[in-house]
């Protein structure tokens, strides 16, 4: 007898669906879902962050420059890692960015979902189906807005989306560091090494399999002693497709990954230097640079960046060097790669964030629309992130709005994208950030520097000050002639954006805690002046940990006071920006703490719960043997 049958299948209905949960695609989700889109993140793996995740471990890099770290949502996610896990360990940064998806309200995560078909009628994509191997179910996902942040950009496959692919050649649009003729070559794929340094020397056997350097020639500008580095230079395929041939890629990767730890230990000159060194980690998942990107309104390129990028339309930066891998990588003799200056910052246009020809389709990561060269800066993580979190709070305003992408791309809306993203700590050089009507018709003491707390400049810029400085117990207020309704204040910390809080490329034994920055404001309160002229603590931190904070206030007020208790250990506090607001907006959701594990037993059935109806003693029955 013929007997068929089938997987489970689901639907959803969505009004953004975010495919790749890279530190793009995390931010744009997250972005989404704060912005009042109903959100889902489709995801082919089982942790976040992509190129940054366990399962990868690159560090997060972005613009070069003491003040221009990028903020937003990355920020805040590193400021919490910091907090959570001092010793930077990768299990516990998964469960960050884990957390940030799984309790974010308004977001639906679909993890270990490869997104394989699409449907599209005319110029627009209906609907995305993902095969989940976990659950074994398809998930048919319906939407009004695609934002792909797959970094190979799986859309293009699946519909007309145009795309490019490859280097340019140097005359297209006149980029100096391209090839002379166009090609289909790309940077590659690198597998990375993590290691520990112990108290006692370490050896090592290598498989059979892996190849075997034999000298400094095998690896030439490759190695900087023998003692832990950054391993990025394991780099190959760019040469092949490193889609389609990512398998064979990573098979190769193995070979030599091996083989280069082997000759460190064992055939390097001063290996000895590296004899308490040991492999605490060996990838598996290798990291990808570049494959298919998207076309858009506008193609980014190289004398783009060069030109600082003076975009009335931008939505985010970069500044980031123009680090050009060589395609060949590991098997080129020479220099793996070359570095172009690039200013720091220069801006990205919105218009390179949604497709030309595809109506409901934005993008985010290292798929934008640019060319190679621009790629070659704009691809970096921290770059990414921002560049996510502003597609995903434009497919927000698409969602409020009923518009398609490109009707944001300039006039009122454009603005209100700026301004969305600058309320949410999005840095956007050459802009000042709106500020509150309510600031405006108030009077602000507290003396010194309080002008700053309202000048529209959140950071610090080179030869600048923008914050206000206070010791311990100051305060600053703004007083109205007439009471006024408030529904928050939004404030802006000093987070040390000197730091990058980076996870690590390798674990000396001497690592020093990685905590919260010193300078973040610890404890404050907030003190409202009620029309009888009674002042009162309406809000009150004893534990924060964020450089953006909005605290809900909703009341009547002749008077708005901040006061700094205590920092993370700096002897004064910093304040870039203190301001009531008109509407809360919260910076961070509030979500439950987590049930009590006694609470969640009690749900069950008592008959879920009954003791076994059969005890065996022994193992004389195999078939109850586990």
């Amino acid at each position: 007898m013929k007997t068929t049958a089938s997987l489970n299948r689901e639907t959803h209905d969505f009004d953004v669906c975010v495919i790749g949960g890279g530190m793009a695609g995390l931010c744009a989700a997250i972005a989404a879902a704060r912005g009042g889109a109903k959100t889902a993140l489709v995801h082919d793996r089982p942790v976040l962050g992509g190129n940054a995740s366990s399962e990868v471990r690159m560090w997060i890099c972005g613009a070069h420059g003491k003040h221009n770290k990028e903020t937003g949502i990355l920020e805040e996610i590193q400021l919490e890692n910091q907090w959570r896990n001092p010793t930077l360990n990768y299990s516990i940064w998964d469960s960050v960015l884990w957390g940030k998806a799984a309790f974010q309200p308004n977001l639906s995560l679909f993890l270990n979902a490869a997104v394989a078909e699409a449907e599209t009628e005319d110029d627009t994509i209906t609907a995305v189906r993902a095969y989940q191997s976990t659950s074994q179910t398809w998930h048919t996902i319906q939407s009004k807005y695609f934002v792909d942040c797959s970094g190979d950009s799986i859309l293009a496959a699946l519909t007309p989306a145009l795309f490019r692919q490859g280097r340019e050649a140097r005359a297209e649009f006149g980029e100096d560091i391209q090839p002379s003729q166009a090609d289909s070559k790309t940077m590659g794929n690198t597998l990375l090494i993590q290691l520990r340094r112990t108290d006692d020397v370490q050896h090592f056997t290598p498989p059979d399999w892996a190849y075997r350097f034999t000298s400094p020639e095998d690896l030439p500008h490759r190695m900087n002693g023998v003692q832990a580095a950054n391993f990025w230079w394991i780099e190959i395929g760019g040469l092949q497709d490193t889609i389609k041939d990512a398998e064979s890629i990573a098979s190769e990767l193995h070979k030599i990954t091996y083989g280069v730890w082997d000759y460190i230990k064992n055939r390097a000159p001063g290996r000895e230097q590296a004899a308490n060194w040991a492999i605490e980690w060996m990838g598996s998942l290798p990291g990808k640079r570049e494959n298919r990107r998207y076309i858009g309104d506008h193609i980014l390129t190289q004398n783009d960046v060069r030109d600082g990028g003076g975009f009335n339309d931008i939505i985010a930066y970069g500044g980031w060097s123009m680090d050009d891998h060589h395609p060949a990588g590991l098997y080129y003799s020479g220099e793996p790669t070359n570095y172009h200056a690039a200013p720091s910052p220069y801006g990205i246009p919105y218009r390179s964030l949604y497709s030309r020809n595809i109506s409901n389709l934005l993008f985010a990561g290292r798929n934008i629309s640019v060319t190679h060269a621009a790629l070659s800066s704009t691809r970096v993580m921290a770059t990414c992130a921002i560049i996510g979190q502003a597609a995903g709070t434009a497919a927000a305003l698409c969602t409020k709005f009923s518009c398609v992408p490109r009707a944001l791309s300039s006039g009122v809306r454009l603005r209100e994208l700026q301004k969305t993203l600058m309320d949410s700590d999005c840095w956007l050089p050459g802009l000042l950030r709106p500020r509150s009507e309510l600031v405006g018709v108030a009077q602000l003491y507290g003396g010194g520097s309080t002008e700053r707390l309202r000048d529209g400049v959140e950071r610090e810029r080179e030869g600048e000050n923008h914050a206000w400085e206070t010791p311990l117990g100051g305060s600053v207020e703004y007083r109205w002639t007439e009471p006024v309704n408030i529904a928050g204040a939004r404030l802006v910390f000093d987070s040390n954006l000197a730091n990058e809080k980076r996870m690590p490329c390798s674990y000396p034994q001497k690592a020093g805690a990685h905590r919260v920055p010193t300078s973040l404001v610890k404890s404050f309160r907030i003190e409202t002046c009620n029309t009888n002229g009674t002042w009162n603590v309406a809000h009150r931190s004893t534990r924060n940990i964020q450089r953006l904070v909005v605290a809900p206030l909703e009341t009547k007020v002749t008077g708005l006071r901040l006061v700094v208790e205590e920092t993370w250990g700096a002897n004064g506090a910093r304040v870039f920006s203190f301001e009531p607001q008109e509407c809360y907006v919260p910076s961070i959701p509030v979500v439950s703490q987590g049930a009590i594990w006694r609470e969640v037993v009690a749900r069950l059935q008592p008959e879920d719960l009954a003791p076994p109806e059969h005890k065996f003693h022994g193992v004389s029955d195999s078939a109850h043997v586990a």
